[in-house]
């Protein structure tokens, strides 16, 4: 079958590999529909090894060279036994997060994201979404609504993080957010506070095509370039009482988008730091205290999540293909789909790969 593996930094390579064999017992075949690039394998891709193991990992025993990919969806082609939930021909969305199920501390408590010895499918699985094949185990497939495409069962994984972030906020009817970073987890997080009542939305990035973008998907928010605008200025003029925002989100990993983010808010408000940070940020701790502001941390989302989120998108509460920028095939993925989101111009924002083409 044709794959797409990472080897080294800048390394990737289309290789014809051998097909899954039959699944074991808890495990699912899938022949992979659609697969989105996340910022995470471009991340991959141009500083890598960051999540690839170079060793076996110590849950999974997987390592490198890796098939990437963790946001896809496909069709159950083969079940192994004991496995109940889905069935062959099914439509599945996969939840990529693997670790121990039971017998560890946040397993026990139902915060199975926060594992310790969390891995993940097409970062450290011997299979990945970027294939035409893969395997992985029933805890990570959902089966997808009738109503639900195929490109958005693609894109559940990404929505799952966003709509986390905002349930981290505690986003309700009426709320004010702002939302750091045009890219598709900060264009997601706008729709998933709209679909949660947020009344006055924000967004500010450095990019204008990317804002030009998100105010097209989402009418009536407020964009923001901080090269041109100060964040919290613009944000206390457009809210009630000129006070700031009662939540914001910070969807980039970068210390000016926190520290833009704890200056918006309100007295009291939220701030959730989705984005992961490359290293220690400095942030305005007098601001934290003399506001009383709220610091929470989001991380991926709950493994249970997957029903939720594809029940919003059926609705057309949570619209994610206004995220969707482009569809590719597996053969142009690298000059179509790395090279292009690491285009300055910042004119893609969700690129999903066709397996099919």
């Amino acid at each position: 079958m044709k794959a797409l593996r990472f080897h080294a930094k800048q390394d990737l390579r289309i290789e014809n590999l051998k097909e899954p064999g039959e699944p074991g017992p808890g495990q699912v075949r899938i022949r992979n529909r659609y697969c989105g690039i996340c910022g995470t394998d471009v991340h991959e891709y141009t500083d890598g090894p960051v999540f690839v193991c170079t060793a076996p990992h110590p849950f999974t025993k997987a390592h490198g060279p890796q098939i990437l990919g963790h946001e896809f969806a496909g069709t159950v082609d083969a079940i192994g036994d004991g496995v109940t939930s889905v069935a062959v021909g099914n439509r599945v969305s996969v939840q990529p997060l693997l670790m121990p199920r039971t017998g560890e501390y946040y397993a026990d408590r139902g915060l199975h994201h926060l594992s310790g010895q969390i891995a993940l499918v097409g970062l450290s699985w011997a299979w990945g979404g970027l294939a035409e094949k893969s395997i992985v185990n029933e805890y990570n497939v959902a089966k997808v609504p009738d109503n639900v495409s195929d490109e958005e069962a693609a894109m559940v994984e990404p929505a799952a993080v966003a709509l986390y972030s905002v349930d981290r906020g505690g986003v309700k009817a009426g709320d004010s957010v702002l939302v750091t970073g045009a890219g598709p987890i900060g264009l997601l997080a706008l729709l998933a506070a709209r679909a949660s009542g947020a009344a006055t939305l924000f967004v500010s990035d450095i990019n204008d095509a990317r804002l030009k973008g998100v105010a097209a998907a989402v009418p009536g928010v407020i964009t923001i370039n901080p090269k041109r605008e100060n964040v919290g200025d613009v944000v206390r003029d457009h809210s009630e009482g000129k006070v700031g925002c009662d939540v914001a989100l910070e969807c980039v990993g970068n210390e000016a988008a926190l520290k833009a983010c704890v200056d918006a808010v309100r007295k009291r408000g939220v701030v959730v730091q989705t984005g992961l940070h490359a290293g220690d940020s400095a942030i305005n701790w007098f601001g934290v205290s003399f506001k009383e502001v709220e610091l929470r941390g989001s991380f991926a989302y709950p493994t249970w999540y997957w029903p939720k989120v594809m029940s919003l998108i059926a609705s057309g509460a949570l619209p994610v293909r206004k995220a969707l920028t482009n569809k590719i095939s597996l053969d142009t993925a690298l000059k179509d789909g790395f090279q292009a989101l690491l285009d300055p111009a910042g004119t893609q924002i969700k690129i999903l790969i066709d397996l099919e083409r």
